[in-house]
This record gives C-alpha cells, sequence and structure tokens, in this order.
C-alpha cells in the first residue's frame, strides 16, 4: 500500500518560512511528477507547485518568487520551502505524486499564516 505522508505544516507570522515534507512509502516502481495543491476554508484545491523527475518545476504566479519545490528521488520526498508567507497563503496543503501509475493524495498538513 503506498502512502504520502506530509509533515512541516503549522503556525506562522506574516513574511516567515515554513518548510513541508513529503515521504512516499510502501513499495515503490516508479514516480513521474510530484507536487503540492492547497485548499483554504470556502474555495476550490489549488495548484502550488510540481516537480518531475528531471526536476523540471512549474509554479503559479501566487506563489512564483517565494515558494521553492524540491525533491529527492533516492528518499522517495518532495519539499516545498515556503517564504515570504502572507496570511493568504493560509490552506490545508496536500502532496500528490503519481505513483506506480495512480494518482496518490496525502493526508493534508495545515499551514496558518497570521501576526
Amino acid at each position: 500500500q503506498v502512502q504520502l505522508v506530509e509533515s512541516g505544516g503549522g503556525l506562522v507570522q506574516p513574511g516567515g518560512s515554513l518548510r513541508l515534507s513529503c515521504a512516499a512509502s510502501g513499495t515503490i516502481y516508479s514516480i513521474t511528477v510530484m507536487g503540492w495543491y492547497r485548499q483554504a476554508p470556502g474555495k476550490e484545491r489549488e495548484l502550488v507547485a510540481t516537480i518531475t523527475s528531471g526536476g523540471i518545476t512549474n509554479y503559479p504566479d501566487s506563489v512564483k518568487g517565494r515558494f521553492t519545490i524540491s525533491r529527492d528521488n533516492a528518499k522517495n520526498t518532495v519539499y516545498l520551502q515556503m517564504n515570504s508567507l502572507k496570511p493568504e497563503d493560509t490552506a490545508v496543503y496536500y502532496c500528490n505524486a503519481y505513483v506506480n501509475w495512480r494518482d496518490r493524495w496525502g493526508q493534508g498538513t495545515q499551514v496558518t499564516v497570521s501576526s
């Protein structure tokens, strides 16, 4: 059974930083694209960042220049470094990965940006 387990969420002041991690576990034959999405209360889930197995990244304009996605293929882990956080970044952040030719989701981790 493949699982994605996130960690690193929490409460941070505006302008602060957080680093999220997501590790894939279980019997893994293939992981292609990994990424992060978020969902704020009353809003739809939205893309935050993606990264291919070759390291090609993609960000929406809302986080470009502030967030950095990276991955360690040997550890089946993806990271999200979030800097210059704003209150509008408050959301549940979900890890996503295409593992063993299926789309997988983590359970989500809360990120709250507030003074």
